[in-house]
C-alpha cells in the first residue's frame, strides 16, 4: 500500500526523532566545547599579559631600587693642608733628655694630587658605605719661621685609606644626589727623609733620618653625584680632616767632641681640605 508523502512509518519516524537528536547534542557539544575553548584561551591570554606586565614592574622596581647595589669609581685627589706647626723640640742629646725648644722653627706641608679609586655599596636606598683609597701622594716638607730660608725641607708619601658612611638624599631614580657623610681614615707616612744637606748640615749638623706617627683622625664629607645613565654617573665630594702628625728626627751630630746622637722632633698640624673628582659605574 503507497503512503502519502507527509507520512511516514512509525519505525523511520523514531529513527529520525533519534538521529536529529543525537545530531543537535553533538551540535550543543561543538558549541559548548568552542566556547569553553575561546574562555580557556583568554584566561591564559589574561594571564601572560599579566604576567609580562607584573614582570615590567619589578624590572622597573629594580632599576629604582639602589639597595643591595655595589658601584666602584674613579678619579683625582687634591690635597690642601691648612697646616700650622710647633718649633722643633731637641729630646735628647747623646743619650740624656733635654726638651729643648728651637724658637721661631717650624715647618709646614705643601698640596699634593693624585689618582684614586673607591668601592661602595648601598645598604639601603639612601645610606652606603665606601672605602677611599689612592695612589699615596708625595708632601714636600717646607721651613717657616727661621727655616723659611732652606725652602724643601724633604718630603714624604702619605697613606690615608679611609672608610666613609653617606647620607644620600632625593629618591633612587634621581638624576642628582647630594649626600653627607662621615667616617674615619687612618694615616701614616713613608719614606719620610731631609732632602736639603744645606739644613741637614748647618742647622741639623749631620746625617739625620725622620720617622713619623701613624694617627686616626674622623672625616667629615660632602658632595654629590649626577647619573647619567643606569649605570654611569660622575661624582664630586669635599672632606675636611683634623689630622695631627709628630716628625721625628734621629741625627748623627758632629760636634768637637765627636759624633753625638741628637733626637728631635716638630708636631704639625695638618687639617687637610680634600676634594674628588670621580666617575663612577654602578653593578
Amino acid at each position: 500500500m503507497q503512503l502519502p508523502c507527509n507520512e511516514a512509518p512509525k519505525p523511520l519516524f523514531a529513527l529520525g526523532r533519534m538521529l536529529y537528536g543525537t545530531a543537535m547534542v553533538n551540535v550543543k557539544c561543538c558549541v559548548h566545547n568552542e566556547r569553553a575553548f575561546s574562555e580557556e584561551h583568554k584566561l591564559k591570554i589574561k594571564q601572560v599579559i599579566t604576567g609580562i606586565a607584573a614582570l615590567a614592574c619589578v624590572s622597573t622596581a629594580a632599576h629604582a631600587q639602589s639597595a643591595g647595589s655595589f658601584y666602584a669609581t674613579a678619579g683625582w685627589f687634591h690635597f690642601a693642608p691648612n697646616d700650622s706647626s710647633g718649633p722643633l723640640k731637641e729630646t735628647s742629646v747623646g743619650g740624656s733628655p733635654v726638651n729643648i725648644d728651637v724658637p721661631g722653627t717650624g715647618a709646614g706641608i705643601s698640596s699634593a694630587d693624585t689618582a684614586g679609586f673607591t668601592l661602595g655599596y648601598f645598604a639601603t636606598d639612601h645610606i652606603a658605605a665606601e672605602l677611599e683609597m689612592g695612589i699615596p701622594p708625595t708632601f714636600d716638607l717646607e721651613g717657616t719661621g727661621t727655616f723659611s730660608q732652606y725652602g724643601k725641607l724633604g718630603s714624604a708619601k702619605q697613606w690615608s685609606p679611609t672608610l666613609l658612611f653617606k647620607y644620600f638624599f632625593n629618591a633612587p631614580t634621581a638624576k642628582f644626589r647630594p649626600f653627607v657623610g662621615l667616617g674615619v681614615t687612618r694615616t701614616w707616612f713613608t719614606d719620610a727623609k731631609i732632602t736639603n744637606e744645606q739644613f741637614e748640615g748647618s742647622v741639623l749638623h749631620g746625617p739625620t733620618s725622620v720617622d713619623t706617627d701613624s694617627s686616626w683622625a674622623p672625616v667629615f664629607n660632602v658632595g654629590a653625584t649626577y647619573n647619567f645613565t643606569e649605570h654611569w654617573f660622575a661624582g664630586f665630594s669635599v672632606s675636611f680632616i683634623p689630622l695631627k702628625a709628630t716628625a721625628k728626627l734621629n741625627t748623627q751630630a758632629q760636634t768637637p767632641v765627636g759624633t753625638l746622637n741628637v733626637q728631635s722632633q716638630a708636631k704639625i698640624t695638618l687639617n687637610p681640605i680634600v676634594t674628588y673628582l670621580r666617575v663612577g659605574y654602578r653593578f
